[in-house]
Protein backbone atom coordinates (compact mmCIF):
# COMPACT_ATOMS: atom_id res chain seq x y z
CA UNK A 1 0.00 0.00 0.00
CA UNK A 2 1.14 3.35 -0.03
CA UNK A 3 2.27 5.94 2.46
CA UNK A 4 1.99 9.66 2.77
CA UNK A 5 5.73 11.08 1.83
CA UNK A 6 7.22 8.00 0.15
CA UNK A 7 7.13 6.83 -3.67
CA UNK A 8 5.48 2.97 -4.36
CA UNK A 9 7.38 0.35 -5.20
CA UNK A 10 6.62 -1.30 -8.55
CA UNK A 11 4.54 -4.09 -6.63
CA UNK A 12 2.85 -1.98 -4.33
CA UNK A 13 -0.68 -0.70 -5.28
CA UNK A 14 -1.19 2.94 -6.23
CA UNK A 15 -3.87 4.62 -3.80
CA UNK A 16 -6.53 4.69 -6.78
CA UNK A 17 -6.45 1.15 -6.27
CA UNK A 18 -5.95 1.17 -2.59
CA UNK A 19 -9.39 3.38 -2.31
CA UNK A 20 -11.06 0.73 -4.06
CA UNK A 21 -10.24 -2.01 -1.70
CA UNK A 22 -11.75 0.13 1.45
CA UNK A 23 -14.44 0.99 -0.97
CA UNK A 24 -15.13 -2.77 -1.30
CA UNK A 25 -15.45 -3.25 2.35
CA UNK A 26 -11.54 -3.60 3.66
CA UNK A 27 -12.14 -1.79 7.27
CA UNK A 28 -8.33 -1.88 8.26
CA UNK A 29 -6.62 -0.80 5.19
CA UNK A 30 -9.13 2.04 6.04
CA UNK A 31 -8.04 3.00 9.33
CA UNK A 32 -4.55 2.95 8.35
CA UNK A 33 -4.91 5.22 5.49
CA UNK A 34 -6.93 7.90 7.75
CA UNK A 35 -3.93 7.30 10.10
CA UNK A 36 -0.95 7.91 7.27
CA UNK A 37 -2.46 10.69 5.94
CA UNK A 38 -3.46 12.79 8.27
CA UNK A 39 -0.54 15.31 7.69
CA UNK A 40 -1.99 16.02 4.40
CA UNK A 41 -5.34 16.31 5.91
CA UNK A 42 -3.62 18.87 8.38
CA UNK A 43 -1.93 21.08 5.72
CA UNK A 44 -5.34 20.95 3.61
CA UNK A 45 -7.37 22.47 6.28
CA UNK A 46 -4.53 25.16 7.46
CA UNK A 47 -4.41 26.35 3.86
CA UNK A 48 -8.14 27.06 4.06
CA UNK A 49 -8.28 28.57 7.75
CA UNK A 50 -4.78 30.77 6.85
CA UNK A 51 -3.44 29.40 10.03
CA UNK A 52 -1.84 26.16 11.99
CA UNK A 53 -3.94 24.00 12.62
CA UNK A 54 -3.53 20.91 14.65
CA UNK A 55 -4.94 17.62 15.88
CA UNK A 56 -7.05 18.60 19.10
CA UNK A 57 -9.04 21.47 16.63
CA UNK A 58 -12.67 21.26 15.40
CA UNK A 59 -11.31 22.27 11.93
CA UNK A 60 -9.02 18.83 11.93
CA UNK A 61 -11.90 17.32 13.03
CA UNK A 62 -13.76 17.97 10.23
CA UNK A 63 -11.31 17.53 7.43
CA UNK A 64 -10.50 14.11 8.83
CA UNK A 65 -14.28 13.69 8.60
CA UNK A 66 -14.18 15.09 5.36
CA UNK A 67 -10.88 12.76 3.77
CA UNK A 68 -13.03 9.62 5.32
CA UNK A 69 -16.29 10.63 3.05
CA UNK A 70 -13.62 11.24 0.06
CA UNK A 71 -12.87 7.90 0.09
CA UNK A 72 -16.25 6.70 -0.02
CA UNK A 73 -17.29 9.02 -2.80
CA UNK A 74 -14.32 8.47 -5.15
CA UNK A 75 -14.69 7.67 -8.50
CA UNK A 76 -11.67 6.57 -10.40
CA UNK A 77 -12.44 8.24 -14.00
CA UNK A 78 -13.75 11.41 -13.53
CA UNK A 79 -10.92 13.71 -14.32
CA UNK A 80 -8.92 13.23 -11.40
CA UNK A 81 -6.61 11.28 -8.50
CA UNK A 82 -7.58 10.60 -5.40
CA UNK A 83 -5.60 13.33 -3.44
CA UNK A 84 -7.28 16.27 -5.67
CA UNK A 85 -10.64 14.88 -4.87
CA UNK A 86 -10.13 14.60 -1.60
CA UNK A 87 -8.39 18.08 -1.29
CA UNK A 88 -11.32 19.49 -2.43
CA UNK A 89 -13.98 17.45 -0.21
CA UNK A 90 -11.99 18.71 2.70
CA UNK A 91 -12.14 22.32 1.79
CA UNK A 92 -15.62 22.41 0.80
CA UNK A 93 -16.33 20.83 4.13
CA UNK A 94 -14.11 23.03 5.94
CA UNK A 95 -15.75 26.00 4.51
CA UNK A 96 -19.02 24.91 4.86
CA UNK A 97 -17.78 24.89 8.53
CA UNK A 98 -16.49 28.10 9.18
CA UNK A 99 -19.13 30.03 7.08
CA UNK A 100 -21.87 28.54 9.66
CA UNK A 101 -19.28 29.39 12.72
CA UNK A 102 -19.88 32.95 10.96
CA UNK A 103 -23.30 33.47 10.73
CA UNK A 104 -22.83 32.54 14.71
CA UNK A 105 -20.21 35.47 15.08
CA UNK A 106 -17.81 32.79 15.92
CA UNK A 107 -15.33 33.35 13.13
CA UNK A 108 -14.42 35.24 10.34
CA UNK A 109 -15.87 34.04 6.59
CA UNK A 110 -14.07 32.69 3.86
CA UNK A 111 -14.12 33.56 -0.10
CA UNK A 112 -15.64 31.23 -2.40
CA UNK A 113 -11.92 31.37 -4.00
CA UNK A 114 -10.31 30.27 -1.28
CA UNK A 115 -11.86 26.64 -2.11
CA UNK A 116 -9.47 26.51 -4.99
CA UNK A 117 -5.29 27.65 -4.21
CA UNK A 118 -4.83 29.87 -6.98
CA UNK A 119 -0.94 29.70 -6.47
CA UNK A 120 -0.60 25.87 -8.02
CA UNK A 121 0.29 24.46 -11.25
CA UNK A 122 -2.39 25.21 -13.63
CA UNK A 123 -3.24 21.44 -14.62
CA UNK A 124 -3.46 21.18 -10.70
CA UNK A 125 -5.98 23.66 -11.03
CA UNK A 126 -7.89 22.00 -13.60
CA UNK A 127 -7.74 18.50 -11.88
CA UNK A 128 -9.39 20.42 -8.76
CA UNK A 129 -11.92 22.05 -10.97
CA UNK A 130 -12.97 18.83 -12.23
CA UNK A 131 -13.00 17.31 -8.73
CA UNK A 132 -15.03 20.33 -7.49
CA UNK A 133 -17.57 19.97 -10.47
CA UNK A 134 -17.73 15.98 -9.77
CA UNK A 135 -18.13 16.66 -6.03
CA UNK A 136 -20.78 19.19 -6.43
CA UNK A 137 -22.76 16.88 -8.33
CA UNK A 138 -22.56 13.80 -6.12
CA UNK A 139 -23.57 16.71 -3.58
CA UNK A 140 -26.77 18.22 -4.87
CA UNK A 141 -27.76 14.10 -5.41
CA UNK A 142 -27.36 14.15 -1.74
CA UNK A 143 -29.20 17.00 -0.93
CA UNK A 144 -32.20 16.06 -3.06
CA UNK A 145 -32.10 12.39 -1.81
CA UNK A 146 -31.67 14.46 1.95
CA UNK A 147 -34.74 16.33 1.35
CA UNK A 148 -36.82 13.62 0.26
CA UNK A 149 -37.05 11.70 2.97
CA UNK A 150 -37.54 14.35 4.92
CA UNK A 151 -40.65 15.17 2.49
CA UNK A 152 -41.77 11.54 2.75
CA UNK A 153 -41.47 11.87 6.13
CA UNK A 154 -43.54 15.15 6.74
CA UNK A 155 -46.27 13.86 4.26
CA UNK A 156 -46.72 10.86 6.30
CA UNK A 157 -47.83 13.26 9.61
CA UNK A 158 -50.56 14.56 6.76
CA UNK A 159 -51.46 10.51 5.96
CA UNK A 160 -50.14 11.35 2.42
CA UNK A 161 -47.94 8.81 0.47
CA UNK A 162 -46.42 9.15 -2.57
CA UNK A 163 -49.05 6.88 -4.13
CA UNK A 164 -51.17 9.30 -2.98
CA UNK A 165 -49.91 12.14 -4.62
CA UNK A 166 -49.62 9.99 -8.10
CA UNK A 167 -53.06 9.13 -8.38
CA UNK A 168 -54.18 12.35 -6.69
CA UNK A 169 -52.14 14.76 -8.96
CA UNK A 170 -54.46 16.76 -11.56
CA UNK A 171 -53.75 15.56 -14.82
CA UNK A 172 -54.64 18.64 -17.15
CA UNK A 173 -52.06 21.38 -16.78
CA UNK A 174 -54.77 23.97 -15.91
CA UNK A 175 -55.89 22.32 -12.91
CA UNK A 176 -52.56 21.36 -11.78
CA UNK A 177 -51.63 25.06 -12.10
CA UNK A 178 -54.88 26.42 -10.49
CA UNK A 179 -54.16 23.81 -7.41
CA UNK A 180 -50.45 25.32 -7.03
CA UNK A 181 -52.11 28.70 -6.57
CA UNK A 182 -54.38 27.62 -3.92
CA UNK A 183 -51.14 25.98 -1.95
CA UNK A 184 -49.27 28.95 -1.93
CA UNK A 185 -51.89 31.13 -0.93
CA UNK A 186 -52.03 28.66 1.81
CA UNK A 187 -48.78 28.62 2.60
CA UNK A 188 -48.03 32.77 2.49
CA UNK A 189 -50.85 33.40 4.72
CA UNK A 190 -49.54 32.73 8.16
CA UNK A 191 -53.05 31.94 9.75
CA UNK A 192 -54.43 29.12 7.18
CA UNK A 193 -50.74 28.08 7.09
CA UNK A 194 -50.36 27.62 10.99
CA UNK A 195 -53.91 25.95 10.95
CA UNK A 196 -52.87 23.29 8.68
CA UNK A 197 -49.44 22.71 10.25
CA UNK A 198 -51.23 22.15 13.83
CA UNK A 199 -54.54 20.05 12.59
CA UNK A 200 -53.19 18.43 9.94
CA UNK A 201 -56.18 18.86 7.63
CA UNK A 202 -56.81 21.58 4.63
CA UNK A 203 -58.38 24.68 5.89
CA UNK A 204 -61.00 24.39 3.49
CA UNK A 205 -63.41 27.31 4.80
CA UNK A 206 -61.32 29.74 5.62
CA UNK A 207 -58.96 29.06 2.34
CA UNK A 208 -62.23 29.87 -0.04
CA UNK A 209 -61.97 33.61 1.15
CA UNK A 210 -58.79 33.65 -0.19
CA UNK A 211 -59.48 31.69 -3.56
CA UNK A 212 -61.70 32.18 -6.75
CA UNK A 213 -62.22 28.01 -6.92
CA UNK A 214 -64.73 26.26 -5.70
CA UNK A 215 -65.05 23.80 -2.29
CA UNK A 216 -65.34 20.97 -4.70
CA UNK A 217 -62.16 21.41 -6.94
CA UNK A 218 -60.50 22.13 -3.70
CA UNK A 219 -61.28 18.92 -1.88
CA UNK A 220 -60.86 16.90 -5.30
CA UNK A 221 -57.66 18.25 -5.07
CA UNK A 222 -57.13 18.32 -1.22
CA UNK A 223 -53.73 15.66 -1.19
CA UNK A 224 -52.09 17.37 -3.66
CA UNK A 225 -52.55 21.08 -2.71
CA UNK A 226 -51.57 20.06 1.15
CA UNK A 227 -48.22 18.73 -0.75
CA UNK A 228 -47.04 21.48 -2.70
CA UNK A 229 -47.91 23.86 0.54
CA UNK A 230 -45.72 21.98 2.29
CA UNK A 231 -43.09 22.14 -0.25
CA UNK A 232 -42.87 26.02 0.42
CA UNK A 233 -43.60 25.76 3.82
CA UNK A 234 -40.20 23.01 4.58
CA UNK A 235 -38.38 25.04 2.13
CA UNK A 236 -37.14 21.94 -0.40
CA UNK A 237 -35.18 23.38 -2.63
CA UNK A 238 -34.50 20.48 -4.49
CA UNK A 239 -38.46 20.43 -5.08
CA UNK A 240 -38.70 23.32 -6.22
CA UNK A 241 -39.35 22.37 -9.93
CA UNK A 242 -42.64 20.58 -8.59
CA UNK A 243 -44.12 24.12 -7.76
CA UNK A 244 -42.81 26.44 -10.30
CA UNK A 245 -44.67 27.01 -12.83
CA UNK A 246 -44.96 23.97 -16.30
CA UNK A 247 -44.59 25.55 -19.74
CA UNK A 248 -46.98 25.20 -21.67
CA UNK A 249 -46.75 22.67 -25.00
Amino acid sequence: MIFQGRRPKATEKTLEETIKLIQAGDTHLRDEIIEAYQPFVKKVVSKVCHRFIDHTMDEFSIGLVAFDQAIDQYKEGQGSKFLTFADLVIRRRVIDYIRKEARRGKMESLDQTDILDEEQPEETLIQQKAALDTYERERQVETRVEQIEAYQLLLQDFGITFNDLSKSCPKHLDARENAKQVAKVLATDQALSKTLLQTKQLPTKDLLEFVSCSRKTIERNRKYIIAIALIHLGEFNALRSYIEPEARG
